[in-house]
């Protein structure tokens, strides 16, 4: 089964939908009709073995519509959570009028909530199925986003050059199998993406296929309570780009002629200083750096500095807005 829209992309109100090579003309929302998707699915193949991948638009641009059924809690609120930090030097300038933005504040915060209402209704319908005890549910995302966050409105591309702050790379994940996985547990090992196939096929009892190309790991062992040795570290590649990060270290390297940094996430958790030229943590970084290099180069990476004519996606390029 397939139900998305052309392009990827588009409005939020009246939006087109391809629905297994069909073209679907819809009248209304369209995080309401992707959740209606998922409900039809289900009940038409809860009664074997089914995989659903239900990956919403929202809370992703553009602003231009919200239903009042979720824009109405918060037409009164402040909106404390979203910081009012000065503009980004940096700050994409594609994007720079939203930031500041009560009205885009307002937006994502429906976009969000009609969101969670839709994830409502798909377990309700498991509920109602009766499927929900024998489903494994995961929810997670894409991409981060920053809010305000930093100055910057926008993901990894919400600023020229990009950038890797912790808001921007910070997804949820959750996994939720009533009476198999533990309620409320938080297990420890840093995580990412990277990791969800051979997790989730370690954890339905599926040997994943050979693959000397594969870098992630499989955490199901936490999962099922347990407590293995893990590595807690992490890396990121977007375009020109690269980073790495441990428990309380990140060091990000770009190609030239944009800067790298290197935070101390224990003792500046906001990122505001770049220690990359500080003598202090040259060791740190000069290893950081080897490690880097040496984990893009074993898994078939090209250098860094071969990015224009090894990355095959461009993005588009708003740069930064003017200096005030």
């Amino acid at each position: 089964d397939w139900c998305t829209v052309p392009g990827g992309g588009g409005p939020y109100r009246d939006p087109e939908f391809v629905e297994n090579g069909r073209r679907v003309h819809v009248h209304g929302y369209k995080t309401d009709h992707s959740g209606d998707c998922a409900l039809n699915f289900l009940d038409r193949h809860h009664r074997n073995p089914f995989y659903l991948l239900v990956p919403f638009y929202a809370p992703h641009t553009p602003y231009n519509y919200q239903p009042e059924t979720y824009r109405r809690w918060y037409n009164n609120s402040t909106f404390p959570c979203f910081p009012n930090t000065p503009m980004n030097p940096w700050q994409n300038a594609g994007l720079a009028h939203l930031h500041g933005s009560r009205e885009a504040k307002h937006a994502y915060s429906a976009l969000i909530a009609g969101m969670d209402a839709n994830a409502g209704r798909i377990l309700q319908r498991l509920d109602d199925l009766g499927v929900r005890d024998n489903t494994l549910v995961v929810f997670t995302a894409d991409q981060g986003w920053c809010a305000g966050h930093h100055g910057v409105w926008g993901k990894g591309n919400g600023t020229w050059p990009f950038n890797m702050y912790e808001e921007s790379l910070h997804v949820p994940l959750i996994w939720n199998h009533p009476h198999r996985i533990q309620a409320g547990a938080t297990p420890s090992p840093m995580v990412s993406s990277y990791d969800y196939f051979p997790t989730i096929l370690e954890y339905l009892g599926i040997p994943a296929p050979s693959d000397p190309a594969r870098v992630g790991r499989s955490y199901a062992p936490f999962l099922k309570g347990e407590t293995p040795a893990w590595s807690n570290r992490l890396y990121f590649e977007y375009e020109y780009v690269r980073g790495v990060r441990t428990e309380n270290l990140k060091y990000i390297e770009r190609a030239k002629p944009w800067p790298s940094e290197l935070y101390d996430l224990e003792t500046d958790p906001g990122e505001t200083a770049n220690l990359v030229a500080n003598a202090a943590y040259r060791k740190q970084r000069d290893a950081l750096r080897t490690d880097l290099t040496r984990y893009f180069a074993a898994n078939g990476a090209p250098p860094i500095g071969q990015w224009r004519s090894t990355t095959k996606q461009h993005l588009t390029e708003y740069h930064a807005v003017a200096p005030r």
